[in-house]
């Protein structure tokens, strides 16, 4: 608790834990709208670089030939319409054969994958899917996994675009050779599309079907636009970080580097977790047309849709951070500037609390936040390119005429701060926005301190991520 505060601690605080389990115990998890400022790359970007920290398990840029087919040492092929005794039409309702033809999934020369769904003279038909021949993607105990892919969606919008169905995405292991034990050996949909919507999907399924602790078949989801330019007519960068250097563990879905959507293991029983996520995992790209997704957005493919239109994906990166062996994160800290830290995370703290956010993606927020608060964060790795902007996911319900300052400081409290934005009332404790700040150019490894100053007493804000930019 502060001690700055003039109201007693106790009685202040416990009026405002109150009122704010009351907003998050009637919040509902809906399809909303990440802010982000993060640009559109263009398509010929080069393969991602390696963050300090972080090793590189898996990289594919998809370099080649013009019309050659993906590397069989990384990927293989999916065909026909199931696995070897699977469920017919891949357990989906979806109506393509899927095939290895380079018509269906080839290179385009430019270092993109295309996968094009193909329509022939008597209406059926063909697409493509891959999966990756490793299945053994996992974070350490401890650790961290990265796993992330810049997508452009097939570019087709209205009726022309009903029945299409991109997705990146991935399996539980043990799901390879078995096919019957969905969903409880745990699915992570990285990106999933329909229907030409500016929308992507991030979901996590788990338990038992139908029903069970993840709401199957629905699992446990959230949607977002994406930033800049739509999911159709630009490249997005769609990122799954399953995190256990933090309690709960955590598995976290962004876009272009923003969070939209958190599950984390005190969401469902602990057999069900386990079930879900106690292995590797392989990644599957693939390009469906028709079945239950695109059914529950006005279904296809119709006599209108057109074929044709490939998912482009420049690159596919798998990263692995190393752990500790613990819960919490290691003495160094192992934090990415440019990945959203989760304020909760922080290794050190004073007046601060977490409570359960309503915000976009769940998990747990910072609050309880007035004048003299801080929280410690170590080992937040900048690079070797300099950092010149911080964005912080803020909220605040404080009276009128209470603000305060969000700073960000270096390495000791008593530094002074390389940049700093003003916040006060923003419609509620859970009424979130993102807001930017210019901040002095910081490259290396740094402690980083969020400290709080008002001229008031009160509480003046929540905070849920911060990250950095350039």
């Amino acid at each position: 608790m502060s001690e700055t505060s003039g109201i007693p601690p106790v009685v202040h605080r416990r009026r405002r834990s109150v009122r704010r389990a009351l907003v998050a115990a009637l919040a509902t998890i809906g399809l909303a709208a990440a802010v982000a400022t993060t640009a559109t790359l263009p398509a010929s970007a080069s393969a991602p670089g390696v963050p300090s920290g972080w090793t590189q398990l898996f990289l594919d840029d998809f370099d080649g030939a013009a019309g050659s087919g993906v590397n069989t040492s990384n990927w293989q092929y999916d065909t026909g319409t199931s696995y070897p005794g699977g469920a017919a039409n891949w357990g989906t309702g979806e109506v393509e054969t899927m095939t290895s033809s380079t018509n269906n999934v080839a290179l385009d020369g430019n270092g993109n994958l295309l996968i094009t769904p193909r329509r022939d003279a008597s209406g059926n038909w063909t697409s493509g899917r891959i999966e990756t021949t490793r299945t053994d993607f996992r974070p350490p105990a401890g650790g961290r996994l990265r796993v992330a892919a810049r997508i452009q969606m097939p570019n087709v919008t209205g009726d022309a675009a009903a029945g299409y169905w991109p997705a990146f995405w991935m399996l539980g292991a043990s799901y390879r050779g078995n096919y019957q034990n969905w969903p409880g050996v745990g699915e992570l949909d990285v990106m999933e599309n329909v229907n030409g919507l500016n929308k992507t999907w991030a979901t996590m399924h788990c338990g038992t079907d139908p029903g069970g602790p993840c709401n199957e078949t629905t699992g446990l989801g959230n949607s977002t636009a994406c930033p800049d330019t739509t999911c159709q007519s630009g490249f997005h960068t769609y990122t799954m970080e399953w995190d256990r250097s933090v309690s709960p563990e955590a598995i976290r879905f962004a876009v272009d580097g923003v969070t939209y959507q958190t599950v984390t293991a005190n969401q469902v029983d602990a057999t069900t977790w386990a079930n879900a996520t106690n292995h590797g995992f392989f990644v599957i790209l693939n390009v469906a047309m028709g079945g239950g997704f695109p059914a529950a957005f006005g279904g296809g493919p119709t006599g209108a849709t057109d074929p044709g239109h490939p998912m482009a994906v420049d690159y596919v990166q798998v990263l692995q951070s190393p752990g500790s062996g613990g819960t919490t994160p290691p003495p160094s800290g192992g934090r990415d500037a440019y990945s959203p830290v989760q304020a909760e995370s922080y290794d050190s703290q004073s007046g601060v609390s977490t409570e359960t956010t309503a915000d976009t993606g769940g998990g747990q927020d910072m609050g309880w936040i007035a004048n003299g608060d801080w929280a410690l964060y170590k080992g937040v790795d900048f690079g070797s390119t300099a950092a010149t902007q911080f964005h912080a996911r803020v909220a605040s319900g404080a009276a009128d005429g209470v603000s305060g300052l969000v700073e960000v400081r270096l390495d000791s409290r008593g530094n002074a701060p390389i940049g700093s934005f003003a916040v006060g009332n923003t419609g509620g404790w859970q009424s979130w926005r993102t807001i930017p700040a210019n901040i002095g150019s910081v490259t290396g490894t740094h402690d980083v301190y969020l400290t709080f100053s008002s001229g008031q007493p009160s509480d003046f804000v929540n905070v849920n991520w911060f990250d950095f930019g350039h």
